[in-house]
């Protein structure tokens, strides 16, 4: 019997929030994971608030809504709030009731503003990776290093020479026509005036030239979880000396081992590692010059395991910049791109340990 098309809604619901979300559904231990960290935060989230005032957006409800962002890659805040109008699983997952009030846009981002301006992201990520280290999910031995460019948001009219004082172009409107042939730009001579951090960098011969930031992670090779990140400006020896400093920054005397791309292969990298007690297994870089890395290092089976496993440090950027929207930041300022890339290699650790939960 055909059913009846009814337009009139029903008035009241009886079914709780909480039941309307399935017991396997995969976002239930991520929010688990995430009430225990936000739980460990709360002490540094007093701190960052006045005792006296009207209320703002609870901090661990603003992260959760941010997580979702990530999670689900949506653009916007004004399009997370519209979803968060109507999708009960996102109403679930921050902790808003059916009939709670959403949070105006731009409300949401000046709130949002104040956690970019703090230590959170790093303290969040901090917390997700000892929580993996509980889990005893990490190793303690073997890790590699990778880098790879964040495209800045900002156009390539916006460059301009540090010394004009005129605009980047001319014409009407907001997007001026900007003719580029025959001009050799370069960053110690121009900046874009939209996001002056922002260097430009190219990958390669061949490649074009973009307004870049580079990202870095720090990978353990066990399970592939990201134990260290950062954020520097596009420059030669970026990816070196990051990788130096985020070996520097591991725990503990023992020796590591790290590898690493060709990239990598030069000197003074290797001889850094070796000075903290980290032997390089780095790819060997022969393209007309002599490797760093000789046959006392490729000779081990550990040097062929470890070339294997440093290549899942791009399973991590691939996640990095297509589910969590960092092919192109939507941030200005090294601090705030800095920010979100942090913040997006703990949602990325967050969902490896939900997988390798098997849940």
């Amino acid at each position: 019997m055909r059913g009846t098309d009814v337009s009139q809604g029903e008035l009241y619901s009886y079914i709780s929030l909480e039941s309307r979300i399935p017991e396997d559904h995969p976002l239930r231990p991520i929010r688990k994971m995430v009430d225990a960290v936000l739980r460990e935060m709360s002490p540094e989230f007093s701190a960052m608030y006045s005792h006296t005032g009207r209320p703002g957006i609870p901090p661990e409800r603003l992260l959760r809504a941010l997580l979702l962002q990530v999670l689900y890659s949506v653009r916007s805040e004004r399009m997370l709030m519209e979803q968060m109008e109507y999708n009960l699983l996102f109403r679930w997952f921050v902790g808003l009731g059916v009939n709670d009030e959403v949070w105006d846009p731009t409300t949401f981002t000046q709130n949002r503003d104040r956690f970019l301006a703090g230590n959170v992201a790093e303290a969040f990520f901090a917390l997700v990776v000892a929580q993996a280290e509980r889990a005893g999910l990490l190793s303690d031995e073997h890790f590699s290093v990778d880098g790879t460019l964040i495209e800045a948001w900002a156009s390539m009219k916006s460059v301009q020479r540090k010394d004009d004082a005129q605009g980047p172009g001319s014409g009407v409107g907001r997007n001026p026509s900007v003719d580029f042939k025959g001009q050799k730009r370069c960053n110690d001579t121009h900046a874009s005036t939209t996001d002056p951090d922002a260097r430009l960098f190219r990958k390669g011969e061949g490649k074009e030239t973009k307004l870049c930031y580079m990202g870095h992670v720090l990978m353990e090779n066990k399970n592939g979880l990201a134990v260290d990140g950062r954020l520097t400006l596009a420059e030669g020896t970026a990816e070196r000396e990051a990788g130096k400093d985020m070996v520097h920054c591991i725990p503990g005397s023992h020796s590591i081992t790290v590898g690493a791309d060709k990239g990598y292969d030069t000197q003074d990298f290797t001889g850094s590692l070796r000075a903290l007690k980290a032997t390089p297994h780095v790819a060997q870089n022969t393209n007309g010059r002599r490797s760093a890395i000789d046959g006392r290092t490729t000779r081990h089976a550990g040097y062929a395991v470890s070339q294997a496993f440093r290549k899942r440090a791009e399973e991590i950027f691939g996640w990095v910049k297509t589910v969590g929207a960092m092919r192109k930041t939507r941030f200005r300022g090294r601090e705030r791109v800095g920010w979100a890339f942090k913040f997006v290699l703990a949602a990325y650790d967050l969902v490896r340990m939900r997988n390798l939960a098997g849940v």
